[in-house]
């Protein structure tokens, strides 16, 4: 029997062999936490016999499959294997496709390969590191140099095009590996046509002109994170075409499952901070404002100034912060106002709790507030005491216990992987502006008499406007994140938003609000599809926090617009029921809308557009013309 250190692998296998569900957690739990590859390998042949077997994985089993093509220069196995394994047990169950040992350009240019047979929504390749060098002299000029590199960027480029236009997939790329050795020496950087400074053009270059449907895989990271050497083996390539040691291919799986993951599910929104011994050293009510430690004057006081500014780059990439403390309001706010050593600032916080009730509570009370589900939520703490209270009575929020030495608080975040954007649009950085001024807005709605005076006052306009390239990050972007008011929750990669701009038998808008209190961003989308004489709601999604102004009569109007446009007599729209969104249970009904079909997983309204009279908002709108694709 092979054992692992501090690992009872026995009593796992026991679970297996008695059929008990449990298997599947304790499964999940040491498949995070392995970092061996040989430990790695073991989970993934024991859940292989699990489903042999027949034990059902009920994190699994309720996904519908997404259909992953890999394909490459190198030998796939084991990596398919690691990757489908990480998949399965984060929740993500893939159907698999395998292409052949470095036949990975053959397979994309062919019109009639397997790969296009097996219709994949994500796409993962590996080219061939043999194929990222440099082909003529050390001494040419570096115009031609660096004109080879752009050739094999634009290769590249050319591949992920041509899967993506015949597929519609998502493309996961890797870049390259950098050599570990010391040939050349310091001469290596100061020509292009060394490998090391000709792949890191290449793989800068790849990055930077990565279109929305391709993602890159960073190899060259990963393999610089592990350490260089470490990364190689030598003798794995001559003998099986491994790609890279067995260490590194453990992280490379991770990633291209981090990477999968990432396209199904929006980051965190969320950090929720304690104060005393996580922002600065020492309790403020004990010690007192020139009692903590906070600055350049003591290496502990430093480490807390760096965790700030790390956690205030999260904010300008859209995260928002929360404050959860027990203190005194006065005395928690206290450093916020009046140190001098302090980066945040008040302003900075978008719902600040600082009182002796449970901090469960608080940050219970916070998810109404912002409008937001408790999953979005990062509790961050440096008492194990206050972790488990918030583990216990709110399981939804994701949380972090700091460990005691604060140098290592922004490693902690950093690598929690929590936060990681797919894309950062300006909107996101505008994201705390955005939600004190709702602030603003709740305070006058609480000093006006009537709500047709309150809408006046706020002094509405809006922008309708079609799906446009520019928009497209921030489209996907709120398509993949918006569950309340989200009448489908159809999911859309930015590759799936393109290719409805594409399609003359759909229509897709965008609605943009500001008011006197500042600019909302894009807070709706809407897709729908002809059906003959038939517009169908395929997507209708809102932010919560402008609802009960007249936006959706607004975007109802556009939508019966449109659809009149193409023809159509009538709009049919569905709710399909999740965990998330019983708010919009009866919407169209409360839109006018008659209900025509009714079961457990759905409900079916239909809009007569003949009997349909404009609704009357305190909206300013503007609509950028919609330009009709032709009928097919």
């Amino acid at each position: 029997m092979l054992t692992l250190p501090g690992m009872d692998i026995s009593q796992l296998k026991t679970l297996l062999l008695n059929g008990r569900p449990e298997f599947w957690t304790q499964l999940a739990s040491r498949t995070r936490a392995a970092r061996d590859f040989e430990e790695l390998f073991l989970f993934s042949s024991l859940r292989k016999k699990a489903h042999a077997r027949k034990l059902e994985n009920p994190g699994a089993s309720a996904q519908k499959k997404i259909r992953l093509a890999i394909l490459g220069g190198y030998s796939l196995y084991p990596l398919h294997e690691l990757i489908e394994h990480l998949c399965e047990l984060d929740g993500l169950p893939l159907e698999l496709w395998q292409g052949d040992y470095d036949n990975y350009i053959s397979e994309i240019m062919d019109d009639d390969s397997e790969l296009y047979e097996f219709a994949p929504q994500v796409v993962f390749m590996l080219p061939a590191e043999r194929r990222c060098t440099y082909t003529g002299h050390l001494t040419d000029a570096r115009e031609a140099q660096q004109a080879e590199a752009q050739r094999t960027v634009d290769s590249l480029l050319d591949l992920a095009r041509q899967v993506n236009e015949k597929t519609r997939a998502e493309v996961i790329t890797t870049n390259f590996m950098l050599p570990a050795r010391h040939d050349l020496g310091a001469f290596r950087s100061r020509t292009l046509g060394s490998d090391w400074s000709f792949r890191q053009w290449v793989n800068l270059e790849l990055g930077l002109n990565a279109p929305s449907y391709l993602h890159i895989c960073d190899w060259e990271f990963l393999a610089n994170r592990l350490g260089g050497l470490a990364a190689r083996d030598e003798r794995a390539w001559f003998e099986s075409k491994q790609p890279c040691s067995s260490a590194l291919l453990v992280e490379l799986a991770r990633e291209a499952a981090h990477l999968v993951a990432a396209l199904k599910r929006a980051p965190k929104k969320v950090l929720v901070l304690d104060l005393d011994n996580t922002l600065w050293g020492g309790v403020v009510a004990d010690d007192g404002l020139e009692g903590i430690e906070l600055g350049d004057t003591s290496p502990r006081g430093e480490a807390f100034k760096a965790f700030q500014k790390y956690i205030a780059s999260l904010k300008q990439r859209g995260v928002l912060l929360a404050v959860c403390s027990k203190n005194d309001l006065d005395k928690a706010q206290e450093p916020f106002q009046k140190h001098p050593e302090m980066v945040l600032k008040l302003e900075d916080i978008v719902s600040f709790k600082a009182n002796w009730e449970p901090k469960s509570e608080n940050i219970r009370a916070m998810a109404p507030e912002l409008n937001l589900g408790l999953d979005s939520f990062v509790f961050v703490d440096d008492n194990p005491a206050e972790i488990e209270i918030v583990r216990q009575f709110v399981p939804e929020v994701t949380t972090i216990l700091l460990g005691p030495d604060p140098s290592d608080y922004v490693a902690q975040l950093a690598d929690c992987r929590l936060f990681e954007p797919r894309n950062i649009t300006a909107e996101d950085a505008e994201r705390t502006s955005q939600y004190r001024s709702d602030a603003q807005r709740q305070a006058l709605a609480a000093t006006v008499t009537d709500m047709a005076s309150y809408l006046d006052s706020l002094q509405m306009e809006s922008v309708i406007s079609e799906f446009v390239p520019v928009d497209v990050p921030r489209l996907s972007q709120l398509i993949n994140k918006s569950n309340q008011f989200n009448l489908t929750t159809h999911r859309r990669s930015e590759a799936e938003v393109i290719a409805v701009m594409n399609d003359p038998n759909f229509i897709g808008y965008s609605v943009r609000l500001k008011d006197r209190f500042g600019d909302h961003g894009l807070i709706s989308i809407v897709i729908g599809e002809k059906a003959g004489a038939t517009m169908k709601i395929d997507t209708w999604l809102m932010s919560c926090r402008v609802l009960k102004r007249g936006v959706e009569e607004e975007v109802l109007n556009e939508l019966v617009r449109l659809a009149k446009s193409k023809n159509c007599r009538s709009l049919l729209g569905t709710y399909l029921p999740t965990p998330k969104n019983e708010m919009v249970r009866d919407f169209y009904g409360r839109m006018g809308f008659t209900l025509t079909e009714e079961s457990e997983t759905k409900r079916e309204f239909e809009l007569r557009l003949e009997d349909f009279q404009t609704r009357p908002t305190k909206i300013k709108t503007i609509r950028r013309a919609y330009e009709a694709k032709p009928e097919t």
